[in-house]
Order: C-alpha cells, then structure tokens, then sequence
C-alpha cells in the first residue's frame, strides 16, 4: 500500500487513498518528520536520540526501535511477518525512510518549483507549476516540531524555497499581463515579509503597469524608509532603478490591466444599477469567468441561478431567454456539478419557453432548448435529448456555427441511451473541431477535441485519443484554459491503466493519484467526488488485485456500485448480496459501461444470476470497447473479458 507524507504544516502520512494514518504519539511522529528531513539519507541511531532529547534518558535507544517498529506497522501493514521493511528501512547503524520522489510534499514542492524555473520562457506552463507547488503547503514546514534544533536547518530552507516561489509566481503574472491579480498577494507578502526587496520591486511594477504610478512610487518609498531605518541597508540597485524609470516613465504599462479598470469604472458611471442590460453583461462575465476553472466556475455556477432569477423578476421573457441562454459554457462531463441548481436552471428555462411571444428569434429559442438538454445530464426523460435535437435542427437552418456548437455539445451530453456509441460521439466530436477550427470558437473546439479523446479511447484508439489530447492541450495553453489540464492528465493516467497491462498496475495507481491532487479545487464536484477511489477499484478488478479500500473511503455518487464488491473483498457475502439488491440500474452517461462491469462481477460473485444476465444484455453493444474508456478518465479493462466472466458465470 503506497504512503504519502506531509511535513507542510503538520507531520502526516495518508494511504495513496488519501486516508490519513494513526502515527501514535507525537515522539512516532517526530522519528518519521526527522527521517524525512534527511531526505533519504541514513539517520543514526545514536544521531536521532541525541535529536529527541536534550539529555536522553536510560533506554533512549531501545524507545526509538519501538517507535520505529510501530511507525512500521502502521506504513506497511500488509508486510508479511519477520519479512524485511522496505519504506522505513535499517541500514548499517541507523534508519532512512525510502519514499518515492512524490511521496512526500516537501520534497514534491521543490521539484514543482525546479521545474517551474526551467519553465520560465514558457510563464503560463510555469505559473501552473508554480501554483500547485504553493497549494501543497497546510501551514508552516514541520509545524510539531518548530523548537526542535534538527529541523532548523530544513525549516528555513523550505521557508526560504516558498517565498521565492511566491515572488516566482508574482513575477510569472506580470509576464502574462495579469499585474492587476499579482497586486493582493504581493501586498500581504510584503507586509508578512518586510525584508524581502524583490518583493518590493515586483509589488511596485505591478502597481505601475496597473496604472497606479501615485501608488508604486509609495510603495517604492516605504520598501526605502523600511530598508534604510530599521534594516540599515540601503535599498539595492534594482530597486533604484525602478524607482527612476517610473518616474521618467520609462516602463510599459499593463495596458489590459488599465483597459479594463477604465471601462469598468466607465460602465459604472453610465449604465444604471438597476438596468436590464446589467445583466446581460453579467452573464457574459459569468460565461467568461467559467471558463478559468476553480474558484472562478464555482463562483459562475452559483451566481447565475442568481442572475436567472433577477431577470424571472423583471417580468420579461425575452430578456430572461437572454441571460439563460448566453451562457453557453461547453461541458464534457456527463454528472451535474450541483443538480439542484442545474434543475431550478432547467425550471426557468421551461417557463421561458412557454412565455416567449410568437415572434421571438429561433435562435433564442434554440438556446433554450439547448440549456434544458445541458442542464438535463442523466435524466431518463426524453424531453432533454428531443429538446437538444430541436435546437440542432434550427442551428442548422439558420446556419449559426456558434448555436450550432452549442447545440452539438447538448445533443453529446444526450447520447448515452446504451452501451456502445463512442462512434456516435466521436462523430459529434469530430463535428465540433471541424465547425470550431474554421469559425474561431476556442472553447467549443477544445470540447470537440476532449469529446475525441474519449471516444477514441473507449475505441482503444489511443494513438487518435493521444493526438486530441495534445491538440487540447496546446488550445488550453494559448486560451489560459487551466481545466484542459485536469482532463488530459487523468485522460494520461487511464492511459496508461489500459496500455501498461498488470504490471503497470502501481505506477498507473500513482499516476491516477497524481491526477486526483490536480483535480481538488478544480470546481468540479460532479467530476471529483468518489472518481480516485473508483478508478482504482476498476483498475484491481480488472486485473485481480486485493480491493483494499478504508472504512471511511469517499465513493460520492459512486457507493452503490463499489460497495458489494468492497464487502465481498471484506468476506461478506451476505452483505454484498444484500447491498447488490439495492443497486440501481447506472445512469446512462460516460460511466454506464464500468458500473454495469462492476455490478456484473459482483453478481457473478453471490450467484446472482438474473443480475449477470441484465448486466450482459446492457455491455453486449460496447463488446469491442474499453469499459469505461469513453469517460477518459478511468478504465476497467475490455468489455470482452467481463462478458466472457459472464458468460461462464452464466
């Protein structure tokens, strides 16, 4: 069972299913912080008593065996009796703790920012670096043990490593334009930081290509009135020349950043606050702000319902059909974010349909019609997947590429009647880079693009799958759009499931984890919760290996299909065919194939033969697919080799 550890904040350790792992007490714990800090070096015995106690007392050396032996047991509880350790190891007078490179968060850290200073020509790939080397820090480095003289050394170099980052990535904004969203966090790093005078420098330039020249000049002032009167440093040469341009005004100004404070406070000034067109205009930010991913989707999500509601209020149809259907934001997984909103959305949209007069604009319309197939994703009703055809139809007539596009994204997200129609998505796929590539819609052709990944990788075409995906990711990178990444590093992880065979097994374990940290904050719940415990049990179904999952293991939507086989594994069969009773049929979206496989082993397993025979009637069409490929995400090997379990089951 792989191992994590956190010495970002508080000493940890995880389960590679993200279950945090009982070290005992704090002198366990303080043994395993001091082993990682010599970052795989051997530790004396001798050298780590002398570290735990300032006079040690009698028995000192025999307590670190116990605690060592007990750390042993809970990092490696599967290992067979008197068999050698091989993560907390004994070598030659002393103990080294022999952890993968991205085991441990520190050491993932300074990798992360490594890699992002050979990026640095390329600022968006390095930011991104840069951003998820600062996300792995909970709090100060080796937080339990801030007095302890061993960890000095380590913390300060962590610490020093992390504002360097910070000023790193301050400085990556500035490249890409974005001083205005470097100006917050330079100002609270500045302030926590007083002597740092890159940060100064940075926070002063970003100021003045904001506009605010008054402001960097302060700034600049301060960093020397801090510097000179109670450092007794004279500010350095970068700083003073900073300070000369600025006032020569020398330098290039962030001419977005000052184009958008002057609009903004133009709009502001023209368009009254309680103005229909308000929001209008607010609904093509929210469409925009989507787009960025994290923090800003989530915020998008939630303030359209709002921004719906006020235009039901204002008691105008054709307004209310505007702001439902401007946001067009392309979606390429098949389970709501949040269906309570998604159903409220998809209410008003009915009830704008029904009130719109006779001479509304078909397009209008259609983009109804199409949110109430979007906002439909695994209804079982048909109106969803008729309202998505309709809106193709007037698309098509009208010759409309973008509602054409939008409409193709509704009618994919309602083509999951059955097993077995990657080919149909593909087809829709390969549509939408076609209309896409030829009338400049970014967003839409880097949907079309990952709607190609996974039909062809449910084709076990991965060559085609590859291809998109890189297409993707090139199309991501130029429209800083963050969300690209999440899917083709958990399209890469499910790769290498399906190619590496049964030996790949735990590195593709690991790269699935890997794609799950990647995944946390994205602003997706509807994708993130359960999805890295179920592509691990896809992944030991498929190729016999022990499902060991923790008690207090996170299935999200997912439990109803994980849990008779976790019982089975636990030797429960009464349990599991009590739970499997209870399965409900898969919703037919992008998993539909991989829950039916699961259902279908566990059924096999209790002797459930009616069960394994509707699971065999449901994966018969996708017989040459890879079950649960098509999600590009997971896999749980060929359909072929469950229907031939079935079969002899049968």
């Amino acid at each position: 069972m792989s191992m994590r550890f956190g010495v970002l904040g508080p000493v940890v350790a995880w389960t590679g299913d993200g279950v945090a792992v009982d070290l005992k007490g704090p002198r366990h714990r303080e043994v395993l912080a001091r082993l990682i800090a010599a970052r795989g070096r051997v530790v004396p015995v001798d050298r780590i008593v002398a570290d735990l106690w300032e006079s040690p007392p009698d028995g000192a050396v025999v307590a670190v065996r116990t605690f060592v032996a007990a750390l042993r047991r809970a990092l490696e509880p599967d290992r067979a009796p008197r068999s050698p350790a091989t993560l907390l190891v004994t070598e030659g007078p002393g103990y080294a703790l022999r952890a993968g490179a991205d085991a441990v968060d520190a050491w993932r850290f300074a990798a992360l920012v490594e890699a992002a200073g050979d990026a640095a020509p390329a600022p968006a790939d390095a930011l991104r670096l840069l951003d998820d080397a600062l996300a792995l820090w909970r709090g100060p480095a080796y937080a339990d043990f801030a007095a302890a003289s061993w960890a000095a050394v380590e913390r300060t170099r962590l610490t020093e490593l992390r504002l360097t980052a910070v000023e790193r990535r301050a400085d990556m904004l500035l490249a890409l334009g974005r001083s205005a969203d470097a100006v917050p966090d330079l100002d609270a790093h500045v302030a926590e930081h007083p002597w740092r005078e890159d940060a100064w420098r940075l926070l002063a330039l970003a100021l003045y290509r904001t506009g605010r020249q008054a402001d960097a000049l302060d700034v600049l002032r301060r960093a020397r009135t801090l510097l000179t009167d109670r450092l007794g440093v004279d500010p350095g040469p970068r700083l003073r020349a900073l300070e000369t341009d600025i006032l020569r005004q020398d330098l290039p100004v962030d001419t977005v950043g000052r184009v958008w404070a002057d609009a903004a406070a133009a709009y502001d000034q023209t368009v009254a606050a309680g103005a229909p067109g308000r929001l209008e205009s607010t609904v093509g930010l929210l469409r925009t702000l989507a787009l960025t991913g994290g923090r800003g989707l989530a915020a998008a999500q939630e303030q359209r319902v709002a921004a719906i509601a006020a235009a039901e209020q204002l008691g105008d149809p054709e307004l209310t059909a505007r702001v439902i259907g401007s946001y067009d934001v392309p979606g390429v997984w098949t389970r709501s974010d949040h269906p309570d909103r998604s159903a409220q959305v998809v209410a008003a949209a009915e009830r704008t349909l029904a009130a719109l007069p006779p001479s509304t604009p078909p397009s209008t319309r259609a983009r109804l019609l199409a949110t109430v197939a979007m906002e439909s994703r695994g209804a079982r009703s048909p109106r969803p997947a008729g309202a998505a055809a309709e809106a193709e139809r007037i698309a098509r007539r009208l010759h409309d590429p973008a509602l054409l596009a939008f409409a193709l994204n509704a009618r994919f997200l309602q083509t999951f009647q059955r097993a077995g129609l990657a080919p149909a998505r593909d087809g829709i796929g390969a549509e939408l880079v076609a209309v896409s590539e030829t009338h400049g819609l970014s967003a839409f052709e880097i949907l079309g693009r990952l709607v190609r990944v996974q039909a062809r990788a449910a084709l076990g075409d991965f060559a085609g799958a590859d291809e998109h995906a890189a297409a993707a990711d090139d199309l991501g990178r130029r429209h800083e759009r963050p969300l690209v990444d999440v899917f083709t590093r958990w399209y890469r992880a499910m790769r290498l499931a399906a190619d590496g065979g049964a030996a790949a097994v735990d590195d593709a374990e690991d790269a699935y984890r890997a794609a799950a940290q990647r995944l946390e904050g994205a602003g997706m719940p509807g994708l993130e919760r359960g999805l890295l415990p179920l592509a691990l049990l896809c992944l030991r179904v498929w190729h016999d290996r022990p499902l060991d999952f923790a008690d207090d293991t996170d299935w999200g939507p997912y439990a109803p299909w994980a849990r008779p086989l976790v019982l089975l594994a636990r030797d429960r069969p009464a349990d599991a065919a009590a739970a499997l009773r209870m399965v409900p049929e898969p919703p037919h979206d992008l998993l539909f194939e991989a829950s039916w496989c699961l259902t279908g082993r566990a059924a096999i397993a209790v002797g459930d033969h009616a069960l394994a025979a509707r699971a065999r009637a449901a994966l018969a069409p996708a017989a040459g697919e890879l079950a649960g490929a098509g999600s590009g995400v997971l896999t749980a090997g060929p359909v072929a080799l469950h229907l031939a379990a079935l079969d002899a089951a049968g």
